[in-house]
């Protein structure tokens, strides 16, 4: 049996009262099954519904009553026809009772697993509780619940309650609606249950969790707050990125008869000799290295390992500052969550008292992390209070790692207050800019917050699932379109724009949009001089700008770079870029012919380096990267050579398809393209 193999028992109303949603229940528990086949082919899933005309279930037979409850399917281990089957979902004619649903799931759970697997048994209750349960033949409905609760817990049971409400399912009786919430509710305080309240099909999608993770801490020891003081903490991470399956390769070649086949295609790797193409060099004589300058200084594994930083694992703190200090741009990677060690009474007094006094001064904690011996990194991060509003729940701290002064990446950017006072908006467009930004408010008044992330799945990872489901059926099948609840995730409301069209013309009535012309260097650097602090600077630096520059036709000897970057520039023909392009690969060979001991290198370096920049701005990948293939390939003049040989150590290289969208080299092959340059050299 797997390790963290899961039994799950869906609950699924089917009443009159639930027509409206069914087609989104079939969707998400299709979904549940494609997740499970990818992540969990262990698991094993039974189906429940309730609220038919129908009464199927080993209750009714072995001690009656549970009736309208069938038993859809037994527990046993996920498969494609599963997902098939929630395409077919009955529809019932009667008021579904969602208690006797959940001892009908309870008692199939205990029967196929009995004492063992605890903790991987699960429950998992859809309905809107708009029907009334039925009375107990012995106390009240609290009595029953809390019967009920216990039972779960002795068995290491979990449940969560998805509530369907809102515009998926309409009103009801407001007395029966308090009294089934009250009762799910007292689930959650009795048991290990939650309920879940989904007013969209979005929502309901990202209620019900497809994927059963199990936690795993990555720090387990002493928050050392000095050298005579230290907290027992626990350390899990509370949000992780959730990437694509692991695409393996396969091969089709084992014939169809073997059942023991793997399939697998093993990859093996040779290193061969530049002089000797036919030679493998062992691995005994290969070696990593790392460029310094022009040259490879080769570092063997021992060295590595031994220049490697191995601090000793702790948590330690550095100290406290104010919560304003640490910007919200400032995280990174993942978060985790600092616990006091589960059950230990003194741990989580101190935490308690800790996160308390930080939330009241509005202060946070700055930490140094090494999670386990023999890590190679220090971590420095950020320690926030997170105050717990449950009784049953302690106090605890939200981790984020902090930037060092080498992932900071700055960019300058000028004040709008420093632009003048025409380009500032006026009232009215200050008004409509206002009323689109309300218009589009995710939590408006009265109503449940859309796109909440803890309801929201990632629409690429959904719409993967269900395309691989439907090829493992289809292998030739196309890709489907995006289905309408996803798209709620990837676009607006498209009711909601057709209801406020009147704001979003006003906001677009409100901004006049003008053709912004490409302006030459000088004309750059003049508006750079003149800094914007009224109109009158405006219209003088206007003004300045409207004095017809002088035409560049061709290249010329005393600033070739100038002359290039003006004929790039020139937008009266569309010939002029390609001109410009021509003009200055035959100013490099020109300044490179006619060199005295490499005295014109460097000019032709600056024109080069010109070249590949406006290649690069115009689109023009292929002009440059032919170019400088032609260099290095027809270098049997010894001043081209001198040239060639002298670019290596500058580390120009080709452009590669992540600067120029029409560029057919790849980064790994621009990267490397020098390197081979300068074996060849050698």
């Amino acid at each position: 049996m797997a390790r963290n193999k899961e039994g799950l028992v869906l609950l699924l109303d089917v009443g009159p009262t639930m027509y409206s949603v069914l087609p989104e229940i079939k969707k998400v528990c299709s979904m549940l099954i494609q997740k499970k086949l990818i992540y969990g082919k262990f698991d094993e899933v039974g189906v429940v519904v309730f609220g038919t005309q129908e009464t199927d279930n080993e209750l009714t037979k072995e001690v009656g009553g549970y009736e309208h409850v069938v038993v859809l399917r037994n527990i046993k281990v996920v498969d494609g026809d599963l997902v098939d089957a929630f395409q077919e979902l009955p529809r019932g004619n009667f008021d579904g009772d969602y208690l006797d649903a959940i001892v009908v799931g309870m008692d199939m759970l205990i029967k196929k697993y009995q004492a063992t697997n605890k903790g991987k048994k699960r429950l998992c209750l859809i309905t809107n509780a708009l029907c009334p349960i039925k009375d107990s033949c012995e106390g009240t409905k609290e009595d029953q619940v809390n019967t009920i609760a216990a039972q779960m817990s002795a068995h290491g049971m979990k449940m969560e309650s998805v509530i369907v409400r809102g515009r998926l399912c309409g009103g009801g009786d407001q007395r029966i609606m308090a009294e089934n919430d009250r009762l799910l509710n007292l689930f959650s305080e009795k048991t290990s249950a939650r309920a879940v309240y989904v007013e969209s099909p979005t929502a309901l999608l990202g209620a019900v969790k497809t994927r059963n993770i199990s936690p795993v801490t990555i720090f387990r020891g002493d928050l050392e707050l000095g050298s005579k003081m230290k907290i027992k903490v626990w350390v899990y991470k509370k949000t992780s990125e959730e990437k694509f399956p692991t695409l393996k390769k396969y091969s089709d070649k084992a014939p169809p008869t073997d059942r023991f086949a793997t399939h697998e295609v093993k990859v093996d790797y040779e290193y061969k000799s530049v002089e000797d193409p036919n030679k493998v060099v062992p691995p005994e004589q290969r070696i990593k290295g790392y460029r310094y300058g022009p040259q490879v200084v080769p570092i063997s594994s021992a060295e590595w390992d031994a220049v490697k930083f191995k601090p000793e694992k702790s948590v330690k703190l550095l100290g406290f500052t104010d919560a304003s200090n640490i910007m919200r741009h400032y995280y990174m990677k993942d978060v985790n969550v600092f616990i006091p060690e589960p059950g230990n009474a003194r741990a989580a007094l101190a935490v308690s008292a800790l996160a308390r006094a930080m939330k009241e001064m509005n202060k946070v904690a700055i930490l140094r992390c090494v999670w386990r011996q023999g890590q190679g990194s220090v971590v420095v991060g950020v320690l926030t209070p997170n105050i717990s509003e449950k009784d049953s729940t302690p106090d605890s701290f939200y981790f984020n790692v902090l930037p060092f002064a080498e992932d900071v990446r700055e960019f300058q950017f000028p004040s709008f207050s420093s632009f003048p006072a025409s380009w500032q908006p006026n009232e009215q467009q200050q008004e409509a800019a206002d009323n689109l930004v309300k218009m589009l408010d995710l939590a408006p008044s009265a109503k449940q917050e859309a796109l909440l992330p803890d309801f929201t799945p990632n629409p690429v990872l959904e719409r993967f699932y269900r395309h691989l489901e439907l090829k493992s059926k289809h292998p030739d099948a196309a890709v489907p379109p995006l289905d309408e609840t996803l798209k709620t995730i990837t676009e607006a409301d498209p009711d909601l724009l057709s209801e406020k069209k009147n704001v979003i013309d006003a906001f677009y009535k409100s901004f006049e949009l003008k053709e912004n012309p490409r302006l030459k260097k000088s004309s750059k650097r003049l508006l750079e001089k003149k800094p914007s602090g009224s109109d009158e600077d405006y219209r003088d630096t206007t003004n300045a700008l409207a004095v017809k520059p002088v035409k560049v036709e061709k290249i010329g000897d005393s600033s070739p770079v100038q002359d290039f970057e003006a004929m790039m520039s020139r937008r009266d023909s569309p010939d002029w870029v390609g001109k410009a392009i021509q003009d200055m690969k035959n100013k490099i060979y020109s300044l490179v012919e006619n060199s005295y001991d490499g005295d014109n290198h460097g000019k032709a370096l600056e024109c080069l380096l010109a070249l590949r920049k406006g290649c690069i701005l115009e689109q023009e990948p292929k002009q440059f990267n032919d170019f400088l293939h032609h260099l290095f390939n027809v270098r049997q003049e010894k001043k081209l050579r001198n040239f060639c040989e002298s670019l290596i150590p500058k580390g120009l290289t080709l452009i590669s398809k992540s600067e120029a969208i029409d560029s057919e080299v790849t980064d790994d092959e621009a990267r490397n393209f020098l390197v081979k340059k300068e074996l060849k050299f050698e």
